[in-house]
């Protein structure tokens, strides 16, 4: 194929279903905490039961997102995307219509399989289609236009909660993954690997999955039982030896899902960890925000997502012009300065409390925190892709959306415990406030060590490429040209 150049009308396609089919899962994770109050009231929720509400998708996501990646990279990226799309519109319709909690977490947790097959499709689609000098201009589009879906899913959620039900935060998202399906049938290139092994590493889906698994289970099951019971120290000694199992299991395997050698690369080491840090804060951040939003400042489900509405126009307008400067100067001064913003963001988002006035004490903290991730999110994404040669793009891809998402996962079971839940309610103003409190101050923290981490670990030039470049399009799929006039 002839690699498709940002700005043109090729490139736009490819942008548009990459960014709906990220989007679907970016706006659930987003609308499912902003109804969090209501399910706790509609299907009488205990606070483990709206963790695992969370927990049960990011389980799933986190645990087979590399699944993904290299699915994609084996047998195609665009029909990986695909099947994800589709997996993922189904999955939501058995969430709109679950009677319960019990099965809801269960079509939770097959959401999240969608969602792993179809999240690192959209990134590897984008550093494999688009021309090498416009790959940081499009994810940095991608990162801004996905932070649009995932900032305006709660305005959308909010409405659709004041004025219907939350089970249509799930039922919108079958029209919208039609539409994804359709744009991607017809205008995304196929691309895949055709060095990547053909045999699964089923043993390294096992003991990752048991470990992440493990670990939440025991954090989320800490508070109502305690530290000593076997209902928490059985689940975490099997999460920590799954987790060791894993290792063990990757150096081993002649097939790996994560190749050992990928961490050779200090930018792409360094891009993990620094996702690690930043996504674990970010997943406490919209975890709780908007819960405290409603419970404790007193604003309605609709107020409280459009409280966070700033945030999808600074990513809007900035993204992309946040991937060209880590482009131009390079990552680390993006990825140092970001989390820095953040986390001052975070400090103030710490004080809102009952009654607090959106336009004093709501606001800034927003828009600080929308500063940051725009400077942050596209340099981090470019550098963890970047560092790999186009034919790792899939497993690229999936290892630093495994990382964020496993550390969203382990923050929403871990924080309330760190910031002092014990059996306390998050549906209850009293009980929350303070735990409100500690739990941004504790994100705040994770920030200020992602920027110490990005300082210290990402090279300020990104090394060369590697040259080694077996990423190919599916002859049987159809080529994306540039129209007459436009650089191919």
């Amino acid at each position: 194929m002839n690699p498709v150049r940002y700005g043109t009308t090729a490139g736009r396609l490819v942008l548009l279903a990459t960014v709906l089919g990220s989007s679907l899962a970016f706006v659930d994770a987003t609308v499912v905490n902003l109804a969090l109050p209501e399910l706790g009231r509609s299907l009488d929720a205990s606070a483990a039961g709206l963790q695992w509400t969370i927990n049960g998708y990011a389980l799933s996501l986190a645990s087979l997102i590399l699944v993904g990646g290299s699915l994609g990279d084996r047998f195609g990226r665009k029909r990986i995307f695909m099947a994800g799309v589709t997996w993922f519109a189904l999955a939501s319709l058995l969430c709109g219509v679950a009677p319960n909690i019990e099965l809801l977490i269960a079509a939770r947790v097959l959401q999240g399989i969608g969602g792993a097959l179809l999240t690192p499709g959209a990134l590897a689609i984008l550093e494999a289609s688009f021309v090498p000098e416009d790959r940081a201009k499009a994810i940095g589009a991608w990162s801004g236009l996905g932070g649009v879906g995932g900032a305006l899913g709660p305005f959308l959620g909010g409405w659709l909660l004041e004025f219907g039900s939350w089970r249509y935060l799930f039922l919108i998202n079958v029209p919208v993954a039609a539409l994804v399906l359709w744009v991607a049938s017809r205008h995304v290139p196929e691309s895949r690997d055709p060095g990547a092994a053909r045999r699964f590493d089923v043993a390294g889906l096992l003991t990752g999955a048991a470990g992440l698994g493990g670990l939440t289970y025991g954090f989320t099951a800490w508070p109502a039982h305690g530290a000593g019971s076997p209902v928490v120290l059985i689940p975490l000694a099997a999460g920590v030896l799954g987790m060791a199992a894993f290792v063990v299991a990757e150096l081993r395997s002649p097939h790996p899902m994560v190749p050992p050698e990928i961490f050779r690369h200090r930018a792409f080491t360094g891009a993990n960890l620094v996702t690690f840090l930043v996504y674990a804060a970010n997943g406490g951040v919209f975890f709780l925000v908007v819960v405290n939003l409603q419970v404790v400042a007193g604003y309605p489900a609709l107020r409280a997502g459009l409280a966070m509405l700033p945030v999808t126009v600074i990513m809007l307008l900035l993204s992309a012009r946040g991937g060209a400067l880590g482009q131009r100067i390079g990552p680390r001064i993006p990825m140092t300065v970001g989390p820095l913003l953040c986390g001052a963001a975070l400090v103030l988002m710490s004080m809102i409390g009952e009654d607090a006035p959106y336009l004093t004490r709501v606001l800034p903290a927003v828009i600080l925190f929308g500063l940051g991730l725009a400077l942050l999110v596209a340099p981090l994404t470019a550098t963890a892709l970047g560092a790999l040669d186009d034919a790792h793009a899939g497993i690229a891809s999936g290892v630093n959306n495994a990382v964020a998402r496993a550390a969203g996962l382990l923050s929403v079971a871990v924080l309330p415990l760190a910031a002092g839940l014990g059996t306390g309610s998050l549906t209850e103003s009293a009980q929350l406030q303070p735990v409100y409190r500690n739990a941004m101050l504790i994100c705040a923290g994770l920030m200020a060590a992602g920027a110490v981490a990005a300082f210290l670990a990402i090279p300020g030039r990104l090394p060369p490429k590697p040259s080694a470049n077996r990423s190919f399009c599916d002859p049987a799929a159809p080529p994306v040209q540039p129209r007459a006039g436009e650089p191919s």
